[in-house]
């Protein structure tokens, strides 16, 4: 039962046009960003590497695919939870505001199963929008710019890891991702069963990532208390990845948060819409 109700929620996101907002967005930057790194990445990658280079000695293609991947990820990762907002903020609230919801609950289906053929509906959604990413940050950038060794320079390092051992962290840092991003889902959906609008719970969404980011950010006493308790602090975990050694126990306290926090949203969600009483 559920596995039909899910394939009926993909049915409804794919006949919403701002489904699509995502995949056109991702597509327009990434395919910017690689063209300008094709036609002036050089001077790019000579303003970026400058500061150590008094140091070190590059030898090889520095501005590889692997390189114009991570480049793509740091830029677009923060933006893509809002575009997974737009569509799973709307899928309780959108309903009732067309007055759908109550028609629905006619049919003989649970309530619980509901939600959840809604939550993974938009985890679905969320896993073709990564693969998406994917293939134009990772494969269109090693067809463009071929592969090679990954430089990762940070404000206290430079990491340099080896081409054949970059390929499964790309893997794990979009896992990792997708993680981050069912988290937002599972968020904006438990806003939307509060309200009877679409742009309410995506708004609010949006602000409550936008307020977290902006604090996870300042260099506050006070918020450095804060911020291992923010989600959007373990959303950028994906970037652990990339470290040499990687910091396993950050990566699986950030992947612990992220399933508490996914778990909770998620029960206030079904406890409050078994309870709901639907007036449209």
């Amino acid at each position: 039962m559920i596995l039909r109700l899910t394939i009926l929620e993909l049915k409804k996101i794919a006949a919403r046009p701002r489904s699509y907002i995502g995949f056109i967005a991702i597509g327009i930057i990434a395919v910017l960003i690689q063209f300008a790194m094709y036609s002036d990445g050089e001077n790019y990658i000579r303003f970026i590497t400058q500061s150590v280079e008094q140091s070190f000695l590059f030898e090889g293609k520095i501005m590889n695919g692997h390189l114009i991947c991570f480049i793509i990820l740091q830029m677009l990762i923060i933006q893509v939870p809002l575009l997974v907002a737009l569509v799973t903020g709307d899928m309780l609230s959108g309903e009732a505001a067309l007055g759908t919801l109550r028609f629905l609950l006619t049919r003989p289906v649970s309530r619980t199963s509901i939600v959840l053929s809604k939550f993974l509906a938009g985890s679905f959604y969320t896993v073709l929008l990564l693969v998406w990413l994917g293939l134009l940050s990772l494969g269109l950038g090693l067809l463009v710019f071929g592969p090679g060794d990954l430089i990762v320079l940070k404000t206290d390092q430079l990491i340099i890891l080896q081409s054949s051992d970059v390929f499964w962290r790309f893997m794990a840092a979009l896992a990792m991702a997708f993680l981050a991003l069912t988290l937002i889902g599972s968020l904006s959906m438990m806003l939307s069963c509060f309200s009877d609008n679409s742009i309410g719970p995506i708004m609010s969404t949006m602000a409550i990532i936008i307020l977290f980011t902006v604090i996870g950010t300042l260099e506050v006493p006070l918020f450095d208390l804060i911020k291992p308790y923010l989600f959007t602090t373990h959303m950028s975990a994906w970037r652990s990845f990339f470290e040499d050694p990687l910091p396993v126990a950050a990566i699986r306290n950030s992947i612990l948060f992220m399933l508490f926090n996914i778990v909770v949203f998620l029960g206030v969600t079904l406890w409050y819409f078994n309870r709901k009483d639907i007036q449209s």
